[in-house]
């Protein structure tokens, strides 16, 4: 393995980019954005290699100017997005109920643990590897100290101010998982009053912020879902925004785990990034799967789904998400509404859902109901 941003290695590899591919293979190079050379320069090894496969991993925490990278690498480098531990990659989920199995119709009721004061450990300890057995509030000073190395190092060396791209963080964990306009990021921004007309400046500075914050993986944009049966021009098709993880939104909002259970409309917006996190993971696994495979369904009469998986087949399955068992009646209706809607014209040859599944986060048991939708536990999912 080769760090690159480790002692001498930099400098090296900037004078020879070949350097950092010496040694054993499969061989790891970490940081290799810091020197987007090597990008060409593994594209060329590989060709020699004739037909060797994962000779080289390439590892970054960021994605370096489309610019410095000469080649679209196509057929000769695959991209894997990396996330933070599931719940069941951490021991947290007993993985009984497989997203893999329900899109197969296999199923079997199953029980898992409960509790909401362990569901709210989860949320704020988050994924990270290294912090998996930490107490939570310790994990806390973890990922602050992380999140002011993104504002003071990675978004100044990607150009864009530290300070702006910090309020932009702030405001999109305050808003969440919504629909969330540039123009209202903007006036969480710079402080703009409500009667205040937006400076076009503004809105492509923040708009820049954004789409920095999403190349160092500090966010994922959920894309709409457009049925075949429906117009685009009826369907929300703006990203929604999350976080790679649901201790980032934790910790920018300065909550601890007792104000997140005294703050229960905030706990409920986190634990979705938190199942959000886990069913991009489980999704992305499964075969016959899209480069984005997990989005979110709303059209113009209001009606809106948290999660929709859709696969390359044409199969596709609806989720919604909710913390209490109390919700899944209004969940369970809300899926069926949304099925019956995108499915009703015949002719537009829009098959069926694989499944329907409400994901809560308190429950004890994994099962079916009468109405053939899932409710399924968070922490008896896997992939």
């Amino acid at each position: 393995m080769t760090y690159v941003d480790r002692g001498a290695n930099l400098q090296i590899a900037l004078a020879d980019p070949s350097y950092v591919l010496v040694g054993d293979r499969p061989h790891v190079i970490d940081e290799w954005q810091r020197v987007p050379a090597i990008w060409d320069t593994v594209r060329h090894a590989v060709d020699d290699l004739a037909g060797e496969k994962g000779a080289w991993i390439l590892t970054g925490s960021s994605t370096p100017q489309k610019e410095q990278v000469a080649h679209s690498d196509a057929g000769r480098i695959g991209r894997i997005r990396m996330h933070p531990m599931t719940l069941a990659e951490m021991g947290k989920s007993t993985a009984q109920v497989s997203l893999a199995g329900l899109f197969e119709d296999q199923f079997e009721p199953c029980a898992c643990e409960s509790g909401i004061e362990d569901l709210v450990q989860l949320v704020v300890r988050g994924g990270w590897p290294d912090e998996r057995l930490s107490d939570s509030r310790d994990v806390l000073i973890v990922v602050r100290d992380y999140l002011e190395s993104v504002f003071t190092q990675s978004v100044v060396q990607l150009g864009e101010s530290e300070e702006l791209s910090r309020r932009t963080a702030n405001s999109l964990a305050r808003n969440l998982g919504q629909f969330a306009k540039i123009g209202t990021l903007v006036r969480d921004v710079y402080a703009y009053d409500a009667d205040d007309e937006i400076l076009q400046s503004d809105r492509k500075t923040v708009a820049a912020c954004v789409n920095t914050l999403c190349r160092l993986y500090l966010i994922d944009e959920v894309p709409g879902w457009v049925p075949a049966s429906r117009s685009p021009k009826r369907m929300r098709v703006k990203p929604k925004r999350y976080f790679a993880d649901p201790s980032l939104p934790v910790a920018l909002l300065g909550l601890s785990p007792e104000a997140l259970l005294q703050d229960w409309q905030t706990f409920g917006l986190v634990f979705e990034n938190l199942v959000m996190r886990d069913l991009d993971v489980y999704a992305r696994a499964l075969d016959y799967t899209l480069a984005n495979p997990v989005r979110y369904y709303h059209d113009d009469s209001g009606l809106e789904v948290d999660v929709i998986i859709e696969r390359v087949d044409g199969r596709w399955a609806a989720v919604e998400i909710t913390v209490s068992p109390d919700k899944v009646d209004e969940a369970a209706e809300n899926l069926r509404g949304m099925s019956d809607k995108v499915c009703s014209n015949e002719r537009a040859g829009m098959r069926k859902p694989s499944f329907l599944a409400v994901i809560t986060g308190v429950g004890e048991v994994a099962y079916r109901r009468s109405d053939g939708v899932y409710v399924i536990p968070i922490r008896a999912l896997g992939a």
